[in-house]
C-alpha cells in the first residue's frame, strides 16, 4: 500500500484590511497568495474593477504585482469620496476570495464660518445668539467656542448631505452682552479625523450701548450758601453726543458740559440735581441729592383752632431740617413738652387749654425755629380778678373784674361798631367815698354766653394805700383770629350787696326800687387799656317810674301798672357809676339770629322772673352799633337772657377826641 501525503498550504498569505485616508492621498490594499500564478482580480461593493496590471474604469487605481513575493495589492493613487468601499481579492483559478476590506475616506470640514463675522454688531441687554456653521465634514466635525482664547460652552446641531456621506455641522452660542463686551473675539473650531488640529473663525463683537454715566459731587456735605462742583462721567458706545443738567426736573438752561458749579441751598437736599447724557443709541440719566446742612424750615404751618369745652382737638405742624431736627410742642409760658411729633393732641380740653401753643424745632449745630398757634376753647365765661381787692377809707375806690368768654357773651347794654381789639373786659366798680360799709359787702361780676354763666365774688378789704391791680392776672383773649369774629354783644352786671341782702336776687338783672346809697356808688366798666377815652356811644336814663313808696327801706308795691311786686323803682342818680368798655368790635355774627333763646339759662333771683332793666313807661337813650348792610341789627333786649341791663354803659371807642361820660346805677347796700 503506497500512502501519499499532502502538505495545505494557505490560500492568502496576506489579506486586505480596513484601512482610513485622507481624501487625495494615496492607499495600497494587500493582497498575497501562496504559490499562485494565475488570475488576481479585485472587487470594489461586489463588482469587479477589471483583470490585470490596468484596471478598467479606474484612472486612479492600479494593480501592483511584485513576482518574487507573488502580491497582487491594489493602488489608490488619490483616494476621493468615491473610493470609500468594501474591497475584496479574488484568486479565481484556484476559487480563492479574500475578507472584504473597508476603505474609509477621510473629508476635513470646510473653513468655518461665524454669521455676521468678522464684526458682530450687538445692543447691550439685548439676547442674541452666535451661529458657527461647519460644512462637508467626514465624519462629522465637532465645534468648539471660544471668548477670548477660553472655552464657553455650545449647542450644536447636525445636518446630513444627500451624498448620505458629508455632513454640515452648525452651532449655536447665547450670548448677553454688555456694554465691557466691546472688543471681545469670540472663535470657532472644528475638528474631525481628517484635521486633528480642527479649523477655526473668528469674530469681534461691537456692544452698542447708552452712555454709562457716573456722577460725583464735591464736597459732600456743605452748609447752606456754600459751592458745590458736580461732576458728570460717562463712556458710550458710539460716541457721547450731549449733556443735559436739571434740578428738582426742571432743566439748568446754559448748563452743557460735564461738569456744573452752583451755590446750594435747604432746596437741594429734598430736590435733586440730574445729569442726562445721550448718544445715537439712548440716553442715561443720573440724579444725586447733596447733603447740605440747614436750619428748620417750616412746611406745614399749625391752623387755629375753635372748639367746645370737653372737645378732642389734634394741632399740626411739620419741620424740615439737617441733621435731623428733635421737634416739641409746649403751651406758652410753659417748659413742659406736651409732645414730640407733628401732631399735637389733646384730650377732653378744657377751658384752661386755651391759649397759645408752641410748635418748636432744634437742627443741631444749625438753628432753632419755632411758631404758635392759637386754641380756642369754647365754654361759660371766664372771670378773673383778684377775689380780694383793697381800697382806703375816706378815699375814692375802685373795684375791678376782668370778664374773657368764648364765644363772646350774647349781649350788651350798649352797641357801636367798630374794631375789635381783644376779646376781654374790664369793669371797673368806682366808689367815690369809701365807707365802712363797703369793707362789708361783697361785690358779684356775671357774665352769660351760649355756654351758661360766670360769676365771680369779690370782696373789699381796707388798706392803708392803693393796691395795684395785677394785670399779669388778665385773661386777655387777643389774635388775628379773634379779629375775624363778629361779635353780638355783652351782657353782666357788677353790683355791691350788704352781708344782709343776698345778690343771688339780681342774677335776672331786675332794677331795685330805690337806692338806698343815694349816689354814694359810682360803677364804671372798661377795657384793660384805662387811658382811652370814653366813646361818644353811651346810654343813659332820661326818666325814673315814680315809687309807691320813698326813701330806704323794704320793697314795697308799685304804682305803675304792670310793674311786678318786690321790684324797686330807680332812684335818680346816686354815687355808683358802672361804665363798660364792653367788647371792642362786639356785632352780630353774619348769619345767626338775633331772636332769643327758646330756653334762656337759669338766673336765681328772689325776684320775680319778669322783672326788668327797664319797664315800659321808663326811656332809654342809646346808639346802636352801625352793622355792615349784610349782617342783622341787634335788637336791644333780646337776647338769650333777655331783658335790658340797668347799668349804663359807656364803651371805648375810636374817636379820641370825645371826653369820658359816666352814668348812675342804683342798686342796694
Amino acid at each position: 500500500t503506497t500512502l501519499f501525503c499532502i502538505a495545505l498550504l494557505p490560500p492568502f498569505s496576506q489579506e486586505p484590511a480596513d484601512q482610513s485616508v485622507v481624501r487625495g492621498q494615496r492607499v495600497i490594499m494587500s493582497c498575497v497568495v501562496f504559490n499562485y500564478s494565475g488570475i488576481v482580480q479585485w472587487t470594489k461593493d461586489g463588482l469587479a474593477l477589471g483583470i490585470g496590471e490596468d484596471l478598467l474604469g479606474e484612472t486612479s487605481s492600479s494593480l501592483l504585482r511584485l513576482p518574487s513575493l507573488y502580491p497582487y495589492n491594489l493602488e489608490i493613487l488619490s483616494a476621493d469620496l468615491s473610493d470609500d468601499s468594501l474591497y475584496e481579492c479574488q484568486a479565481p483559478d484556484a476559487a480563492l476570495r479574500s475578507r472584504r476590506a473597508k476603505l474609509t475616506v477621510l473629508i476635513p470640514p470646510d473653513d468655518p464660518v461665524i454669521d455676521g463675522g468678522p464684526e458682530v454688531l450687538l445692543n447691550a441687554g439685548e439676547s442674541y445668539n452666535l451661529s458657527c456653521v461647519s460644512r462637508g465634514a467626514k465624519p462629522p466635525s465637532m465645534i468648539e467656542w471660544r471668548k477670548d482664547g477660553l472655552p464657553v460652552e455650545g449647542a450644536v446641531s447636525i445636518t446630513v448631505l444627500p451624498d448620505r456621506k458629508r455632513v454640515t455641522t452648525r452651532s449655536y452660542l447665547p450670548v448677553q452682552p454688555i456694554d465691557s463686551d466691546t472688543g471681545r473675539n469670540y472663535s470657532c473650531v472644528a475638528t474631525n479625523l481628517a484635521v486633528p488640529s480642527g479649523k477655526s473663525t473668528t469674530v469681534t463683537l461691537n456692544v452698542h450701548h447708552p452712555p454709562t454715566v457716573t456722577l460725583s459731587i464735591e464736597p459732600r456735605s456743605v452748609l447752606e450758601g456754600d459751592r458745590v462742583t458736580f461732576t458728570c462721567q460717562a463712556h458710550a458706545n458710539p460716541p457721547i453726543m450731549g449733556y443735559r443738567w436739571a434740578k428738582g426736573g426742571v432743566v439748568l438752561q446754559g448748563a452743557r458740559e460735564s461738569v456744573f458749579t452752583t451755590k446750594a441751598d435747604h432746596s437741594f437736599f429734598t430736590e435733586p440735581v440730574s445729569c442726562l447724557v445721550f448718544n445715537a443709541v439712548g440716553k442715561t440719566n443720573v440724579s444725586i441729592l447733596v447733603d447740605v446742612h440747614f436750619g428748620p424750615i417750616l412746611l406745614v404751618e399749625p391752623q387755629p383752632k375753635t372748639v367746645d369745652v370737653d372737645s378732642d382737638v389734634t394741632l399740626n405742624c411739620k419741620w424740615a431740617g439737617n441733621p435731623p431736627l428733635t421737634l416739641t410742642w409746649f403751651k406758652k409760658g410753659s417748659n413742659m413738652v406736651l409732645s414730640n411729633s407733628n401732631q399735637l393732641y389733646l384730650k377732653s380740653v378744657s377751658q384752661a387749654d386755651a391759649g397759645q401753643y408752641v410748635c418748636k424745632a432744634i437742627v443741631p449745630r444749625i438753628g432753632v425755629g419755632e411758631t404758635e398757634v392759637t386754641l380756642t376753647v369754647n365754654g361759660p365765661p371766664i372771670i378773673s380778678s383778684d377775689p380780694v381787692q383793697y381800697a382806703v377809707r375816706g378815699e375814692r375806690g375802685e373795684v375791678k373784674c376782668y370778664i374773657a368768654s368764648t364765644p363772646p357773651p350774647d349781649k350788651i347794654v350798649s352797641q357801636k361798631d367798630r374794631k375789635s381789639e381783644g376779646g376781654s373786659v374790664l369793669s371797673t366798680l368806682t366808689i367815690n367815698n369809701v365807707m365802712e360799709s363797703d369793707f362789708l359787702s361783697t361785690y358779684n361780676c356775671t357774665a352769660w354766653n351760649s355756654f351758661g354763666p360766670g360769676t365771680m365774688i369779690i370782696t373789699l378789704e381796707e388798706t392803708g394805700k392803693s393796691s395795684v391791680f395785677k394785670h399779669s392776672q388778665h385773661f386777655l383773649f387777643s389774635s388775628p383770629f379773634d379779629l375775624k369774629n363778629r361779635y353780638r354783644g355783652i351782657e353782666f352786671f357788677f353790683l355791691p350787696t350788704t352781708l344782709f341782702f343776698k345778690l343771688s336776687l339780681c342774677f335776672s338783672l331786675c332794677l331795685l326800687p330805690q337806692d338806698p346809697t343815694n349816689g354814694y356808688y359810682n360803677v364804671r366798666a372798661s377795657t384793660h387799656d384805662e387811658g382811652r377815652p370814653a366813646s361818644r356811644s353811651t346810654m343813659h336814663y332820661s326818666d325814673y317810674p315814680t315809687a309807691s313808696g320813698g326813701g330806704p327801706g323794704p320793697p314795697g308795691p308799685l304804682t305803675s301798672p304792670g310793674r311786678p311786686q318786690a321790684c324797686y323803682d330807680p332812684r335818680p342818680p346816686s354815687r355808683l357809676s358802672h361804665i363798660s368798655y364792653a367788647q371792642f368790635n362786639t356785632f352780630a355774627r353774619g348769619g345767626q339770629s338775633q331772636q332769643p333763646s327758646a330756653n334762656p339759662a337759669p338766673v336765681a333771683s328772689d325776684f320775680p322772673g319778669d322783672c326788668s332793666l327797664l319797664d315800659s313807661t321808663s326811656q332809654l337813650a342809646y346808639d346802636n352799633y352801625g352793622y355792615p348792610s349784610h349782617y342783622q341789627s341787634y335788637q336791644t333786649g333780646l337776647g338769650k337772657y333777655g331783658s335790658s341791663t340797668r347799668f349804663s354803659y359807656t364803651s371805648q371807642h375810636s374817636d379820641y377826641s370825645h371826653s369820658r361820660h359816666t352814668q348812675r346805677m342804683q342798686t342796694h347796700v
